[in-house]
């Protein structure tokens, strides 16, 4: 059963200790990474046939198991993929940036080009729950940032093919090339190339422990997004709200994994015992009731505040991925919030509506990491590249205060850079 708390009774390190995997994998994935390097794709059948239990020739999905998978597709499920991807790209449209000139002062001209980034790589999870949405989050983006190759990398079954609604979402997002290769050997072959596989310049994309690991080895080699965590699911409510919906949607994360973390900040006794009492009513309903359970009993928290301004500063505190303030003036206290991944306003929000239609990105930080890092957006798809440009006459003005400036860090070889110029003038 979910704990309930009450801040200023209970010690602040138990209000907010976090899920902290125990798993240590970096030995087996720095093998399985030198394996792919040295091997290529002959070490990513054998992986696959050991983890997937797939035998494969080709690793490359075909143009025929795409058009078989959207023909055997439910035309409503198409139609909802089409509608979720027109959202998600209005939405990150809205983000493209611009190159800028400055040009204000005689004889200098600055400036910033944005290049978008030339070959993406993307991980979509297999297993229990593959996510077709991630792909939708993840590729669409790339694609509005203008990369021009864009690849995905994901699991097959022990039937050697991809899910098929993977595959749909893959299609109706753009993906160039989909691979059948999950785990630490796929997060390798989309960072040092294999004979089939691309080498890239980015890889995105949340996965297991493994997957998070290549990602953290591999990064230097390629850029890397984020180090995602177990999902993560922070309800600040009041008296007024429903706890039918509260638990709901506390489950709705919990679900996802066992180390999921599920937490309800509220001014209101009674809300926090009526949604105790829901939660365990509502469990047994769920098809992953056993994963959703252990995540709730070991990570679950209901932290009753004194008031909604002492929720929100609990809230900030925790960091989470995803916030709902389901509160009955949600956009008086969104001012105050500083440290969330998204936020989901209203009684009417479940954060289920950002994972796969309303619109901004869920690819989000997690672990606290919302204090310092942002959504996956168009910015991640892009590089920034400066440039100055200066005539004779303007170097000459400034020269001087150069070298300055440079001997005082002691770099006499930057002085002189700048004035050997001027020197030609005289």
């Amino acid at each position: 059963m979910i704990r309930i708390m009450k801040y200023g009774e209970v010690p602040n390190a138990e209000i907010f200790a976090r899920v902290a995997p125990k798993t240590d994998v970096a030995g087996t994935v720095e093998k399985i990474i030198a394996d792919v390097r040295a091997r290529g794709d002959e070490a990513l059948r054998e992986y696959t046939a050991r983890f997937d239990g797939a035998e494969l020739e080709a690793l490359a999905v075909t143009d025929e198991e795409m058009e078989e998978a959207v023909r055997a597709a439910d035309p409503a499920f198409l139609r909802v993929l089409e509608e979720a991807a027109e959202n998600i790209s209005a939405f990150h449209r809205a983000q493209k940036r611009n190159s800028f000139i400055l040009n204000d002062r005689p004889g200098i001209v600055m400036g910033q080009k944005i290049t978008p980034i030339d070959r993406v790589g993307v991980y979509v999870p297999g297993g229990t729950a593959p996510l077709s949405s991630t792909v939708l989050m993840d590729v669409i983006p790339a694609r509005i940032a203008g990369c021009p190759e864009v690849y995905m990398a994901t699991p097959p079954g022990k039937d050697g093919k991809v899910n098929g609604a993977v595959l749909c979402a893959a299609r109706a997002a753009g993906v160039d090339k989909i691979f059948k290769v999950g785990g630490a050997q796929a997060i390798a072959a989309l960072a040092y190339g294999t004979q089939s596989v691309p080498k890239v310049d980015k890889i995105v994309g949340p996965g297991n422990a493994f997957v998070a690991e290549a990602k953290k080895q591999v990064f230097g080699a390629v850029s890397i997004e984020m180090i995602a965590g177990p999902s993560e699911i922070l309800v600040v409510a009041d008296a007024g709200a429903n706890p039918r919906h509260v638990a709901a949607d506390l489950l709705s994360q919990a679900e996802h994994d066992r180390l999921a973390s599920a937490v309800l900040v509220t001014d209101s006794m009674p809300l926090a015992l009526a949604v105790q009492a829901e939660i365990e009513k509502q469990l047994p309903e769920l098809s992953r009731e056993q994963i959703a359970r252990v995540s709730i009993d070991d990570n679950g928290k209901i932290i009753v505040a004194e008031d909604l301004r002492a929720a929100i500063d609990i809230a900030n505190e925790i960091a989470p991925e995803h916030l709902e303030l389901c509160v009955e003036q949600p956009f008086d206290w969104l001012d105050g919030v500083k440290h969330a991944g998204s936020v989901f306003l209203g009684r009417n929000c479940p954060e289920a509506l950002g994972d796969y239609l309303a619109g901004p990105n869920h690819t989000l930080p997690t672990s606290g990491t919302a204090r310092f890092s942002s959504p996956l957006s168009v910015d991640d798809f892009v590089k920034k590249t400066q440039y100055t440009y200066f005539t004779r006459d303007a170097l000459a003005r400034v020269a001087e205060d150069v070298a300055l400036f440079a001997r005082t860090e002691g770099l006499t070889g930057h002085a002189r850079s700048a004035l050997i110029r001027t020197e030609e003038l005289e």
